[in-house]
């Protein structure tokens, strides 16, 4: 015959069952050990290695213990190391490094300098007059080495995820802070790359902790080509049969390789940033484009336009009409040369001898007209001078 559950009779004539008492004394500890309490703004953070870190938290106590008032005493920090917690202001390798800042009920562990065996658990604790608690779980701090190296072996950039860990085979690549590749290996050779784009890695399993983007480190400082300035030397009249360069200059890091063309023509004339004319011919009028680039962008370009200066070619001398000349009509020389600016013409007529001379700044030709007409036809004979 099972015994019936034993009553307990309080004052107020409430009656409860031993179970239940022992209940009631649970939940009201718990309650009273809840006004014990560590809130942290992070459980978790990641850092680099020589930077600093801040770890906060609030902290509150019951205004009474046991009817006692109860008064805080001290505040601390305590760091995981192996099966037990120490004050890390007791811990040598911190020395300097860190400080505890209260406010109240708030607190912020400061440490400076991190370092790799900084990598723990830390909790927050204090004492009053009446008892201690620390704050469970506490903040884990993971201090990373990564770093990312740029280099150009060839014309591409070579990325490379640098850590300390030689053993690790798996790494993530994120490209803007946005995961974007797996890789067994710590290279990764950029595709196109822009100047807003950052790159950083992270060891598999840590992603959460991935190195400093290499925007911030390197790539604030390489550039894809400006629009190129093209200048001319000698900078005064060009002249045929002198010595000309042209000259393309770009800003861009890294330096651009230049190539000119002509227009209309795209065989390159030359692929350094000089084209250089050691006689200059008067066919070699007209544009040229200087085009500047490297591997970080679209090519850039700049046209210029060269007039080459030269004095009359040989004038040549037409006959009109050109059908057969019977004598006594009407006959027109026209006398035309090559030349560049234009050339001004002079005729004279000396006893059949016609002359013409082609004359501009840059100097003259002429050419004799030698008329005879034979059995009723007209003959010419040109002669130059």
């Amino acid at each position: 015959m099972s015994t019936p559950p034993q009553k307990i009779i309080l004052n107020c004539d409430w009656l409860f069952t031993l179970s239940e008492l022992r209940l009631m004394i649970k939940l009201t500890l718990l309650f009273l050990r809840l006004l014990w309490r560590v809130t942290y703004s992070s459980l978790q953070i990641c850092a680099y290695k020589g930077s600093t870190v801040e770890m906060n938290c609030t902290f509150t106590y019951p205004e009474r213990t046991k009817g006692e008032v109860n008064s805080l005493q001290k505040t601390f920090w305590l760091r995981k190391d192996g099966f037990y917690y120490k004050d890390v202001e007791t811990v040598s390798e911190y020395s300097g490094r860190v400080k505890n800042i209260c406010d109240e009920n708030k607190c912020t562990l400061r440490i400076t300098n991190l370092r790799e065996t900084d990598s723990t658990v830390y909790r927050f604790g204090f004492i009053t007059n009446k008892d201690s608690y620390h704050g469970r779980p506490g903040v884990t701090l993971s201090v990373t080495d990564l770093q990312v190296k740029v280099s150009r072996p060839h014309k591409a950039l070579l990325f490379q995820c640098l850590s300390g860990l030689s053993s690790q085979t798996s790494y993530i690549w994120f490209r803007n802070g946005q995961k974007f590749k797996h890789s067994t290996s710590s290279y990764y050779p950029s595709e196109q790359l822009l100047q807003t784009d950052s790159y950083s890695c992270a060891l598999s399993g840590h992603e959460k902790c991935p190195s400093p983007p290499v925007c911030d480190m390197y790539l604030s400082g390489i550039y894809a080509p400006k629009l190129p300035s093209v200048s001319v030397s000698p900078s005064a009249e060009i002249v045929e049969g002198s010595s000309v360069t042209l000259t393309c200059s770009s800003d861009a890091n890294p330096a651009p390789e230049y190539t000119w063309f002509k227009k209309n023509n795209n065989q390159p004339l030359s692929r350094e940033a000089q084209l250089v004319f050691n006689s200059i011919k008067s066919s070699d009028s007209g544009e040229f484009s200087c085009k500047a680039e490297n591997d970080l962008g679209k090519p850039t370009y700049k046209w210029i336009s060269i007039d080459v200066k030269y004095a009359p070619k040989l004038p040549s001398v037409s006959v009109s009409p050109s059908a057969e000349i019977v004598e006594g009509s009407s006959v027109t020389l026209t006398c035309s040369s090559d030349a560049n600016p234009a050339a001004n013409y002079t005729c004279a007529d000396h006893s059949g001898r016609y002359y013409c001379e082609a004359q501009n700044t840059r100097g003259r030709h002429n050419s004799t007209v030698h008329l005879t007409v034979l059995s009723g036809k007209l003959h010419t004979q040109l002669r130059s001078d």
